[in-house]
């Protein structure tokens, strides 16, 4: 799974959980699925997505194979699709699972499957995969500057993107400030494969967050889409989006969750997303005796 384990506590030894924290994990679980479905079937945009994460430059341990669920709903998304037969974002729910293992120290590999949503204009709509290959400095997580690069290669259905075929290029940088503060930014580029350098589309994404102890972590954070590098479209067609996000720390199981507002006209004007991660191998897994 992929989290800040500097700040959320996933790396290293783990210890046996005592009563009171399984019950402070069921707590926060259940407080956590209740507000996503509350939110879920309000009669009310990131914008429909797999994934609404900051990259922190953190991996699965070597050999360890984990999963993230990802969960994103806009309760006030835009109201028409991007183009013919496209998806339209609001009332939309999307999932999928993350799959990584922890290939070496420096490398972690991963893939999105399956990814489905729930819209308005399709109802239930399979949306393809992706594989993803994320390399980092190893022990990030200790180090005072952090960085690494990702790459993800996507097969998509019509109605989810217009291409086939996409990927990222994701920049990682960051920096513990101190023993509570870090700040990430992401400097992503989105790529359809056409148009070359300048045909790259500029969505990077930034994070700040404040480690409150050692189980809770809270954050905000921004999603943007400027458009393509040879020229950014209007400001008011751009996509800005501020969350506020809560982290909290468990083992087995770690939960992410958070609410996005919207700062344009063509941003979905809110959002909310609920993540669940956990180990599936290795002796502290959700499997594991602990």
């Amino acid at each position: 799974m992929r989290v800040n384990r500097n700040h959320r506590g996933c790396g290293g030894p783990r210890l046996a959980l005592k009563n009171h924290e399984k019950g402070t994990l069921m707590r926060a679980a259940l407080f956590g699925l209740s507000a996503f479905l509350l939110a879920a079937t309000s009669t009310a945009a990131l914008a429909i997505t797999d994934e609404i994460q900051v990259y922190t430059g953190d991996i699965e341990p070597l050999g360890v194979f984990g999963v993230t669920w990802h969960n994103n709903y806009a309760i006030d998304g835009t109201k028409n699709p991007e183009y013919p037969g496209a998806l339209v974002d609001n009332h939309g729910y999307s999932s999928v699972l993350e799959w990584a293992y922890g290939v070496a120290p420096w490398f972690e590999a991963g893939l999105y499957l399956p990814l489905f949503s729930n819209t308005t204009n399709q109802g239930w709509t399979y949306n393809g995969f992706k594989l993803r290959a994320l390399f980092v400095q190893p022990d990030n997580e200790n180090k005072e500057f952090y960085y690494g690069m990702n790459f993800e290669f996507s097969w998509n259905q019509r109605q989810w993107e217009h291409q086939t075929n996409s990927g990222e290029i994701r920049p990682i940088l960051g920096w513990h400030i101190d023993d509570r503060w870090s700040f990430t930014f992401n400097p992503i580029v989105d790529n359809d494969y056409k148009g070359g350098i300048a045909g790259l589309e500029f969505v990077p994404a930034t994070r700040l967050d404040y480690k409150l102890n050692d189980k809770w972590t809270v954050a905000a954070e921004e999603y943007d889409d400027f458009g393509q590098l040879r020229r950014f479209v209007p400001a008011k067609e751009q996509f800005h989006q501020l969350w506020a996000t809560f982290d909290y720390t468990g083992m087995p199981v770690s939960i992410e969750t958070g609410i996005g507002f919207g700062l344009t006209p063509g941003t979905d004007n809110l959002a909310v997303k609920l993540m669940f991660m956990s180990d599936l191998s290795g002796e502290n897994s959700l499997f594991g005796k602990r």
